[in-house]
């Protein structure tokens, strides 16, 4: 999978950059043991890392930990480099739902020994990805209610307001760094409540006005 696809017309887009937010919410981030913030906190996926809705996450061998973290998720429509927030909202083509899949015990080694977190977070099938809706589909992405349930028990349960960072400051920043272009995906940060996944696992994720991901973990 290397198409975001939208519900509507048969319209995809081919994916590029996966670029994702870390402690963006302050529960997230308490859970963590973990300070909030004061700038976006940056990483990201390769975009071998999507999985289909319906498809299977397989962990590494290698990971004895693997967590669950709900996202929702913007996809950039068109480019632009160092955009003001005042623009930043013409820049989103629409908006979907995603998982990112973590290897915590690998992340929190790798955190100890201050090295990269890119084997934690980029694994083949460590983000899933809903099919996306139009921007004028979501009267206010700063306003949805969000959740996990992992075998139909709920973990995750909160509401995009609880950002720190909103979407135009989210692609302010980014476009500093990075030039957006078509097709690159923004996972704005996981709510509280992340926790560990078996194999055999079903995770249903919600985003109000978006939809829902149903998957399975291998």
């Amino acid at each position: 999978m290397n198409r975001v696809r939208f519900k509507e017309g048969g319209r995809s887009l081919s994916v590029g950059k996966i670029l994702c937010l870390g402690r963006n919410y302050p529960e997230h981030a308490r859970e963590m043991e973990a300070e909030a913030p004061t700038i976006p906190v940056v990483f990201l996926k390769p975009s071998t890392a999507l999985l289909e809705p319906g498809g299977k996450i397989v962990i590494p061998s290698f990971c004895r930990q693997p967590h669950h973290e709900v996202e929702m998720v913007v996809v950039v429509g068109k480019t632009g480099k160092d955009i003001r927030p005042d623009d930043a909202m013409d820049h989103v083509e629409g908006y979907a739902l995603g998982l990112d899949m973590t290897l915590r015990d690998v992340q929190m080694e790798a955190k100890k020994k201050g090295l990269p977190w890119s084997v934690a977070k980029g694994f083949d099938t460590s983000a899933p990805l809903s099919e996306a809706v139009p921007r004028n589909a979501v009267r206010n992405p700063h306003a949805l209610d969000i959740s996990l349930r992992v075998n139909g028990a709920l973990r995750q349960n909160s509401n995009t307001r609880n950002m720190i960072f909103g979407i135009p400051e989210i692609i302010a920043y980014l476009s500093s760094i990075f030039t957006l272009e078509a097709g690159d995906l923004l996972f704005t940060g996981t709510p509280e409540g992340v926790g560990p996944v078996h194999h055999g696992d079903t995770l249903e994720a919600s985003l109000e006005s978006v939809g829902t991901l149903t998957v399975r973990v291998e």
